[in-house]
């Protein structure tokens, strides 16, 4: 009835809302490292492999993005020194990123503090953190967005 619908709506708000709030601590705080949060992302995917690196598109993927993001991403990763392009030995036209010791320590300095804030979720217990995830997972599952390895 009418008042699933208030409720669905209420709820779809709230993750907006927090969504956005969320995003502007985690930009301000990962800016103190002169980063954003997608190139923060960015250097965090690349740290999760075994070579340090990715193919461009890969990170597309990975973090949903558009091509012409990744690519912006990447570029500015590169100016700063946290990232290198360098072109893929299996693809001639495309390019692998590279996370720099630089990148990692940035990517490393910028999650201490993200931990530090307690990614802005200390209002939750760790039991309520668990199970925001779970409820959202279900969310993100049924419109096709799996998790990866590390579980998010």
């Amino acid at each position: 009835g009418k008042d699933a619908h208030v409720n669905a709506m209420a709820a779809a708000t709230s993750i907006m809302r927090v969504q956005q709030s969320l995003l502007a601590d985690f930009d301000t705080i990962v800016g103190r490292h002169g980063l954003t949060f997608a190139r923060y992302e960015a250097l965090v995917l690349l740290s999760f492999t075994t070579s340090g690196s990715l193919p461009l598109s890969l990170m597309g993927e990975r973090l949903m993005v558009h091509p012409t993001s990744v690519t912006n991403t990447v570029r500015r990763l590169a100016d700063a020194g946290l990232v290198e392009r360098v072109p893929n030995p299996r693809d001639g036209r495309g390019a692998l990123a590279v996370i720099t010791d630089a990148g990692r320590a940035a990517m490393e300095a910028a999650t201490q503090d993200l931990v530090e804030a307690g990614f802005g979720l200390t209002s939750l217990t760790p039991e309520e953190q668990d199970q925001l995830f779970a409820l959202l997972r279900s969310v993100r599952q049924a419109r096709g967005d799996f998790a990866d390895e590390a579980g998010t």
